[in-house]
C-alpha cells in the first residue's frame, strides 16, 4: 500500500504531524490538504492531545504549491488561484492560528513559498541550520498567500518583507531567527530532539492558559490598547477559573513541581 501523504502520530500529549511527499519536497496537492485538515480537526478535539509538532519528511519542509497540478498549456483557461486559496489555503492558515494548543514547527528542510507561511502561521518554529525560507511567489508573477503578505511585516518590519517578496531571495534559518522571522536554528541533527522536548514540555504546561494566550497575542494586531487591556481582563478571569491554575497556586505554595491537566 501507498504511504499516506500525511502521517500522524501520538505520543502522550503531543501528536506530531509530517508532510509525506518527500520526492516532491512535500508541495501540497489537494490529497495532502485534505489529509492534514482532517488530521487537524481531530486533534482540535481530542482533549488528550496538548500540543502539535509539525514537520517534514526528507530533505525538505515544504515547497508550497505543487505546480505540477496545474497543468498549464497556452489554449488552456487559467486556473481561479483565488479559489484554491478559499477552500484550501485560508481555511488550513486559518485552523492553525485558531487551534487551543501549541503548535511547534520543525522547518527540516527548504520552506519556499505556501510552506514558508505554513511555518510562520505556527506558534514555535525551529528550524535545521541548513534550512531556508524563500517566498517564491514573485518568480512566478504571483502574490505571497497562505498569510505571507500579514506575517512578513509583523514579524521582520516592512523594509525586510518588501525584500522577501519582491526578490524572493533565499533566507538562510540563522539570519531568519536573527531577524526575528523564527524562534530558533539549530544544528540539523538535533533538530527533532529539541523539537520533541519542546512539545513535551509544552504537554504538561498549562495548555488551556496557553490557548488564552494565543488568543490574546492574536487580537492584539487589530486591538488599540484600550481593547487589548479589556481582553486580558476577560481572559484572566477565565484563566483564574481553571483547574491548573489552582493547581499551579497550590504547588507554588507547596514547593513541590505541579500537575496540570489542560483543564
Amino acid at each position: 500500500m501507498r504511504e499516506a501523504v500525511v502521517l500522524l502520530e501520538r505520543d502522550g500529549g503531543v501528536a506530531e504531524i509530517t508532510l509525506n511527499r518527500p520526492d516532491k519536497l512535500n508541495a501540497f496537492n489537494v490529497e495532502m490538504h485534505r489529509l492534514l485538515a482532517r488530521h487537524l480537526e481531530e486533534l482540535e478535539a481530542e482533549e488528550a492531545t496538548r500540543v502539535v509538532l509539525l514537520t517534514g519528511a526528507g530533505r525538505g519542509f515544504c515547497a508550497g504549491q505543487d505546480l505540477g497540478d496545474r497543468v498549464m498549456g497556452e489554449e488552456e483557461r487559467a486556473p481561479d488561484l483565488g479559489e484554491t486559496l478559499e477552500t484550501l489555503y485560508n481555511p488550513l492558515i486559518r485552523r492553525l492560528r485558531r487551534l487551543e494548543k501549541p503548535v511547534i514547527c520543525a522547518v527540516n528542510g527548504v520552506a519556499a513559498g505556501a510552506g514558508a507561511n505554513l511555518a510562520l502561521a505556527c506558534d514555535i518554529v525551529l528550524a535545521a541550520r541548513s534550512a531556508s525560507f524563500i517566498q517564491a511567489f514573485c518568480r512566478i508573477g504571483l502574490v505571497p498567500d497562505s498569510g505571507g503578505t500579514w506575517f512578513l511585516p509583523r514579524l521582520v518590519g516592512d523594509a525586510r518583507a518588501r525584500g522577501l517578496a519582491l526578490l524572493g531571495e533565499k533566507l538562510p534559518a540563522e539570519q531568519a531567527a536573527s531577524w526575528g522571522l523564527i524562534w530558533r536554528a539549530v544544528p540539523d541533527s538535533e533538530l527533532m530532539g529539541e523539537a520533541r522536548d519542546l512539545a513535551r514540555r509544552l504537554a504538561t504546561a498549562p495548555t488551556r492558559g496557553l490557548a488564552l494566550i494565543k488568543q490574546a497575542l492574536q487580537a492584539s494586531w487589530s486591538n488599540d490598547l484600550d481593547a487589548q487591556l479589556d481582553l486580558e481582563r476577560d481572559l484572566q478571569r477565565e484563566a483564574g477559573r481553571t483547574e491548573d491554575y489552582r493547581e499551579g497556586v497550590r504547588a507554588f505554595l507547596d514547593k513541590r513541581q505541579p500537575v496540570f491537566r489542560g483543564r
